[in-house]
């Protein structure tokens, strides 16, 4: 650890304790984040959950609202004038307006402050006045938070896993090839190493849209301003035996380190470190449509984003000397409207099971965790038809692509998730005993009632597990 470790490292206990004298003396904040893999439905999710929240009509399970304790909610400017604020009002007309589509996806790290006015509780409770508490939203990308893995690596490890990861799949054989004609111990050529990064880049569009989940380095698919630069111009390679000091190998070497300093740790320090309540948004049966690769891979990918964690319990002392951990980790299963609600159950159970070995791990480190079933914006109505003298529970709704209405049965999920993931772990090349399909809605028109947020389906629990508490 060097001096510029220890001196931040010591800036951030001074922060912390700042922080959390000021919340525990003044007004108490919870910092939720919200992050997910590619449209998993993160701004959906935020968008709704505001929206029910400063309008509460759909919020029966929402118990600090259903007890009155809530008194109002309301958008309050962000504290932090560094970071995007979320663009909760066009996304939300976005989706409720009169010709509604699906807002556009995250690509950066963005922030919504709301505030409630919240009645007291307990014996006391007549003699103490009303108080504000706080709600800090952070929205950020999960294939920045997968990056967290790679500040325990080095470039050798990397590269060699990354390449044996990827050596079988369809998308990546241009890459491979080309990574194949490049010689690392020859002398560094800026122009070979952006050849070799835009073929990395272009797998790794490929590979997300083919349903893949380990998709590093995460700013590869989503630069933003840094688009272009050094720091994201590598690739993996196989190393040399020789390795000179201006060998191809070496400046990639040294941009990866790069990466890992000026991009990933920031990004940890300034914002992922200050969570304290987390949400991981998991579209799972996107994933069990394109198959058992990526299905498996998406159990790998989420295990790797819990590890990132620092779960445990938020003790005030302990938030102020050793910095902020996680209290509360739910994993939602999204677009359960696309499954009639016979099956969300079952979607429930494949959730948790896939995410097992990694949900343990953090209840053994003291956080509290859940899964669930949710939909942030309800864009489809159930009803049930015969097909071949049989009843099939359908939903319906209007096709992304086309706008006409349709009714879909995606096919039953099974009773026992082993029947998905021991098929993907073995590496099965498709579900033997089932076919599985996802159909892309598009959202609904709705007419909302005073008093009422947009239609979903259990985000008032989801709310309640994430902040009842501190509510």
């Amino acid at each position: 650890m060097g001096l510029g470790d220890i001196a931040d490292g010591i800036v951030r206990q001074v922060e912390a304790v700042g922080d959390g004298v000021h919340e525990a003396l003044f007004e108490p904040v919870i910092r939720l984040g919200v992050t997910g893999l590619s449209r998993a439905g993160k701004t959906v999710f935020i968008t709704s959950l505001v929206a029910n929240l400063m309008d509460r009509g759909r919020m029966p399970g929402f118990l600090p609202a259903a007890e009155g304790r809530v008194l109002t909610a309301f958008l309050q400017p962000q504290p932090d004038d560094t970071v995007p604020r979320f663009d909760y009002e066009t996304h939300l007309a976005a989706m409720t307006g009169p010709v509604p589509h699906w807002p556009d996806s995250t690509s950066a790290v963005s922030e919504l402050r709301l505030s409630f006015r919240v009645r007291p509780g307990g014996l006391l409770s007549g003699l103490r006045s009303p108080r504000t508490v706080h709600l800090d939203i952070v929205d950020y990308p999960g294939e920045w938070l997968l990056d967290l893995a790679l500040l325990e690596t080095d470039y050798t490890s990397w590269s060699s896993e990354t390449l044996a990861r990827i050596a079988g799949r369809p998308m990546a054989q241009d890459f491979l090839a080309a990574a194949r004609v490049a010689d690392p111990s020859a002398s560094f050529e800026e122009t070979g190493a952006k050849t070799l990064a835009a073929a990395f880049t272009t797998y790794l569009q490929a590979a997300r849209a083919a349903g893949y989940s380990d998709c590093t380095p995460g700013r590869f698919l989503l630069p933003g301003e840094m688009e272009g630069s050094p720091a994201l111009t590598f690739a993996p390679l196989e190393k040399p035996v020789t390795t000179a000091r201006n060998s191809l190998w070496r400046e990639m070497e040294r941009r990866f380190e790069a990466y890992k300093g000026q991009v990933v740790k920031p990004f940890f320090r300034d914002h992922f470190s200050r969570i304290d309540r987390q949400v991981v948004l998991v579209d799972v049966l996107e994933a069990i449509n394109a198959g058992p690769a990526a299905f498996e891979d998406l159990r790998r990918a989420m295990a790797e984003i819990l590890e990132a964690f620092r779960p445990g319990r938020n003790a005030w002392l302990t938030s102020l000397f050793l910095g902020r951990r996680v209290e509360k980790i739910l994993f939602a299963a999204t677009k359960a409207d696309h499954l009639h609600h016979s099956q969300h159950g079952k979607l429930t159970a494949i959730t948790s099971a896939m995410l097992r070995e990694a949900v343990d791990r953090a209840d053994f480190a003291g956080a509290e965790t859940a899964a669930m079933s949710i939909a942030a914006l309800r864009a489809t109505t159930e009803e049930t038809i015969e097909h071949e003298g049989r009843k099939l529970d359908c939903v319906r709704g209007r096709l992304q692509d086309s706008g006409k209405s349709a009714a879909f049965y995606p096919g039953a999920l099974p009773e026992d998730p082993m029947r998905l993931i021991a098929p993907a772990r073995k590496g099965a090349a498709r579900w033997l005993d089932a076919d599985y399909q996802v159909m892309r809605f598009g959202p609904a028109e709705i007419s909302l009632k005073p008093g009422d947020g947009p239609p979903h389906i259990r985000l008032d629990r989801a709310a309640d597990f994430l902040l009842g508490d501190r509510l």
